[in-house]
């Protein structure tokens, strides 16, 4: 789990947006992290990785909305398969826009920033992610009743671990970035 010292300061999920001129008449937003330090930066990434944490919680189990995976799993023989699909726009909808935002980060490094080992930490720690989203929803998948006594342990195992592995490995990416992040400064 990602969390944030109190010593670190918080960035604004999306700051005062600046506005262009792109034609007469026609106003366009311009990316709101264009001028942001390169710290900034990754402090944003630091937290749409915990808001995909905080998404990837909500797909397992949130009690207190009485939806997730293993809400709708118990939720049977009725199963309540209007909120779970809600529950997953919602958070596919969160995932989206969260990569979005971190491919933007990297075209920024890669680009402009010409920071090209910060870029390819956050494109590691985008496909790692994809990794993470697929995994999690194969094991998902397989726990459906429709698959119920069908599934492999062996292989169920095997998806847990790789989750297990992938976040361990999303961790280190996210150390590694901020670390080169503050030598880049």
């Amino acid at each position: 789990m990602i969390t944030q010292t109190a010593a670190e300061p918080t960035v604004p999920a999306v700051p005062a947006p600046e506005e262009t001129t792109e034609a007469p008449g026609r106003k366009e937003l311009a990316w709101p992290w264009k001028d942001a330090p390169i710290r900034t930066l990754v402090q944003r990434i630091h937290q749409l990785q915990a808001e995909r944490a905080q998404g990837f919680r909500r797909l397992e189990e949130v009690p207190t909305c009485r939806r997730g995976h293993r809400q709708y799993l118990r939720s049977g023989p009725d199963y309540d398969f209007a909120r779970y699909r809600s529950t997953v726009h919602e958070v596919t909808q969160a995932f989206a826009a969260a990569s979005r935002e971190v491919l933007a980060v990297e075209a920024e490094l890669a680009g402009p920033r010409r920071q090209p080992l910060l870029a390819s930490h956050v494109r590691s720690l985008q496909e790692l992610e994809q990794t993470r989203l697929g995994t999690v929803a194969l094991l998902q998948l397989m726990e459906t009743p429709e698959l119920a006594g069908q599934e492999d342990a062996v292989e169920m195992h095997q998806l847990k671990m790789k989750v297990i592995k992938t976040m361990e490995a999303i961790s280190e990416v996210l150390q590694d970035l901020r670390f080169d992040a503050e030598s880049a400064e």
